[in-house]
């Protein structure tokens, strides 16, 4: 490595994430890039305000709509830990939407699905989720969508394969 790829490794690992996995692969040949990335990853993962299944949950949405093995994978797995039923989690891998979400994760995945399809909301998704999670929660939200659109998209580009050992099944071509 170079010494810049070197400082730009030992900033991921001396951070919450403590190894460079994902896209922290590929990121590795733009050191640079890949620190304010890694910031911003980890500013929207350990310091947010939004609750963790609304989080976990949005994610899952964005690794299905990017069909990304990678985080389906590691996230799967966390959204189930942090509330999401196990029927959600089948339902979005399938391609479908969710049917009995409690309330805010009925939010999310609608705010989620709008903004990747449309590119924004509508005036209603940005209501019903003001009101879920406040101003802040959804600038929050769509940061968080734009940020693993992102590492999904540069995995995808990479070929990133699913983490090792995971236990969790692979996403299987989207669903058409």
């Amino acid at each position: 490595m170079t010494e810049a790829q070197s400082r730009a490794a030992d900033a991921i690992i001396a951070g919450p994430r403590k190894a460079i996995f994902g896209p922290f692969v590929p990121l590795l040949q733009c050191p640079t890039l890949m620190e304010h990335i890694g910031k911003t990853g980890e500013t929207l993962r350990f310091q947010g305000c939004l609750p963790e299944a609304v989080r976990e949950l949005a994610v899952c949405v964005v690794a299905r709509e990017t069909s990304n093995h990678f985080e389906w994978q590691m996230h799967a797995p966390q959204a189930i830990k942090a509330g999401v039923a196990q029927a959600a989690i089948d339902a979005i891998a399938a391609g479908r939407r969710p049917r009995e979400l409690v309330a805010q994760q009925a939010v999310t995945v609608d705010f989620v699905t709008e903004l990747i399809l449309r590119d924004g909301v509508s005036d209603a998704a940005y209501s019903d989720a003001a009101n879920h999670f406040g101003t802040a929660g959804v600038v929050e939200l769509a940061a968080l969508v734009g940020y693993f659109t992102m590492v999904c998209w540069i995995m995808n580009v990479a070929r990133t394969p699913g983490p090792e050992g995971s236990r969790y099944t692979a996403l299987t071509s989207f669903p058409t």
